[in-house]
């Protein structure tokens, strides 16, 4: 292992940390997209001026997005730490096991059947592997260290 791979592995976040902010992420996002959802398709009628039933099934629709965009960034996020630190690689196949692994579970059991677990698997893990062997990142390591104090001394500190 290189020290540009090792770098990798010490950063400040353990797995389980990353894996919690992956659900949390997750459920974020899925509790917007539930509220798009909800508004597109499922357009509450007003009768007599009682808008509490539809204001229930715009919550349960939000929710039911939530947990499963949680649920997906959960197992994704796990499985993804889990190969990585397994085979002490941070490769694009980390993410595509992660990918298929969180597509065949999550959706396959949404679903209820083999083909629907294994094409959701196989395309989130060809998602995640076009993305991540394009090189697509958020992080660009410039070998840059960052500490929060200074390492100067002021010139007039010695004052």
């Amino acid at each position: 292992m290189d020290a540009s791979d090792r770098r990798y592995f010490e950063e400040e976040d353990s797995s389980l940390t990353k894996t919690m902010k992956g659900a949390a992420t997750g459920l974020a996002a899925g509790t917007i997209w539930g509220t798009v959802v909800a508004t597109w398709l499922d357009v509450p009628r007003v009768e007599r001026n009682v808008a509490l039933p539809g204001l229930i099934r715009t919550l349960k629709m939000m929710g039911n997005h939530g947990l499963t965009f949680a649920a997906i960034g959960g197992v994704y996020i796990g499985v993804e730490q889990l190969t990585q630190n397994y085979r002490q690689k941070r490769d694009f196949v980390n993410g595509a096991v992660g990918g298929f692994v969180a597509g065949a579970a999550i959706l396959g059991f949404k679903g209820k059947s083999i083909s629907t677990a294994l094409s959701a698997g196989a395309a989130l893990a060809a998602t995640s592997a076009a993305i991540d062997a394009g090189g697509q990142t958020t992080r660009v390591d410039t070998g840059k260290e960052y500490y929060p104090y200074t390492t100067k001394k002021r010139a007039d500190a010695a004052n």
